[in-house]
């Protein structure tokens, strides 16, 4: 058999390749959309896609299925119960997936989404337990799916999390110990709130030490799960929409152009948005007034996509050699509208130095000094269950997923200083709220961390 994991730690996200080495076979699970490493990778193991396998309508990026289809005529599968807007398979609950030896066996597991389902793995057809499970976004290692994700769209989180109740403790539960785990996210993904670092775990060590699954009520089950779920990001609505979507396929190999500054003045007279992926210090020394600084080294394309719009044009300021990646990232979410990038910022800031800023980074310690004036708002920018850790007293606090629909709460006539936990989002919110009429606004350096350790 030849299976293998895919990782991207930008978007803690993972994908399958599955196949039978005897007989070619092989499937695809939950794809990300730049599929050339399923391509590559199969060819060498003599393999032949026939299949791609998605768990569900995925949120947080644009999967890679029709992608995969049109490179090798693959069939496309999801759960029964799924709807999407192109020719699939409908794989029921029990059903079986020959490979040659090497079998899978559809398992419905209902609860992140309603369509949901779960793969298992049987290294020959007739072993009575499983090589392991593809437990998409039902369960993940320390974790579940949240099941609030669809709650405008008319499915309330009590249905899905009591779906979801059954799913994991009677289903997935249900398997024995040994039975490998191999979820499509990890630590960081806003699908969950207490995902492990790890990449695969076990049933048994998920029976032992994953909260959500120790013996309890449903309406126990129900309370813990939905409880203290970070803010979902804007995009991930219109990511759901176009997985079910008959939408434009990704060519292999895409790459966005440089732009003369020419160009670059042209894309910003038809309102295209600057996305600066450079390290937040970088970019506080000196920038294109009007960016946005999304760091590539944290999560760029999820962070990202809490504060530019999906339709939005945008053109990139990235480190020399990262252009492309941070348009690829960009392409992961479905933000297709790169119009191409800044070859060289600074030669340009140099000769433009009258749409040249610098932004406001504060220590803690300095901090501490400017909020004692009470005209300045101090905003806290993490998530709900970051807060545990502790606040800073008069903070208020807008998550960043929350920002761009809340910003009204701040007065743009006063100044605003805020913090995120380590410093990276803080300078995405900072830049957010300049752009958009905010001109006194600075934020702190290291975050809450760092203002933890010297109060």
């Amino acid at each position: 058999m030849k299976f293998t994991q895919y990782y991207l730690d930008c978007l803690s996200q993972a994908s399958y390749l599955v196949g039978d080495e005897t007989t070619g076979d092989a499937v695809v699970v939950d794809p990300r959309r730049d599929v050339e490493v399923y391509l590559a990778d199969a060819a060498e193991a003599g393999l032949t896609i026939k299949g791609v396998i998605l768990t569900h309508f995925h949120a947080d990026f644009v999967s890679g299925h029709l992608e995969l289809a049109r490179a090798t005529g693959a069939w496309i599968g999801y759960g029964e119960a799924a709807k999407p807007e192109f020719d699939f398979r409908p794989l029921a609950d029990g059903e079986r997936i020959s490979l040659g030896d090497v079998t899978l066996q559809i398992m419905s597991t209902p609860g992140h989404t309603p369509e949901s389902i779960s793969v298992l793995v049987f290294e020959h057809a007739t072993d009575t337990e499983p090589y392991g499970v593809l437990t998409g976004d039902a369960l993940f290692i320390g974790d579940v799916g949240r099941p609030d994700l669809l709650t405008s769209v008319g499915v309330s989180q009590t249905e899905l999390a009591s779906q979801l109740y059954d799913s994991i403790q009677r289903k997935l539960m249900g398997l024995p110990d040994g039975v490998r785990v191999f979820p499509a996210h990890g630590a960081g993904s806003a699908c969950g709130k207490n995902l492990s670092t790890e990449k695969q775990s076990t049933i048994g060590e998920q029976r032992a030490s994953n909260y959500a699954c120790q013996p309890m009520t449903e309406e126990r089950f129900i309370d813990i799960v939905t409880e203290g779920q970070p803010s979902a990001p804007a995009y991930f609505g219109f990511d759901a929409g176009i997985n079910k979507a008959e939408r434009p396929v990704r060519e292999l190999g895409a790459t966005v152009p440089a732009l003369d500054a020419a160009g670059l003045a042209a894309a910003l007279r038809e309102g295209a948005v600057i996305l600066d992926s450079r390290d937040p210090m970088d970019f506080a020394s000196g920038h294109i007034a009007g960016s946005i600084n999304v760091g590539f080294e944290g999560r760029m394309a999820e962070t990202a996509g809490m504060v530019i719009r999906p339709g939005d044009a945008f053109v990139i300021v990235a480190e020399p050699g990262r252009e492309q990646e941070t348009a690829l990232r960009m392409a992961r979410i479905g933000f297709d509208n790169a119009v191409g990038y800044v070859p060289n910022v600074e030669e340009y800031l140099y000769t433009h130095q009258e749409l040249a800023e610098r932004a406001s980074r504060l220590t803690p310690k300095q901090m501490f000094a400017v909020i004692e004036d009470p005209d300045v708002q101090l905003v806290d920018i993490r998530n709900e269950g970051e807060l545990v850790n502790g606040v800073v007293e008069g903070a208020k606090h807008i998550p960043l997923a929350e920002l761009p629909k809340r910003a009204d709460e701040l007065d743009p006539a006063r100044p605003v200083v805020l913090h995120c936990a380590g410093g990276y989002r803080s300078s995405v919110a900072a830049s957010w709220l300049r752009k958009h009429g905010y001109p006194d606004v600075s934020d702190v350096l290291g975050g809450y961390n760092a203002i933890a350790a010297i109060a």
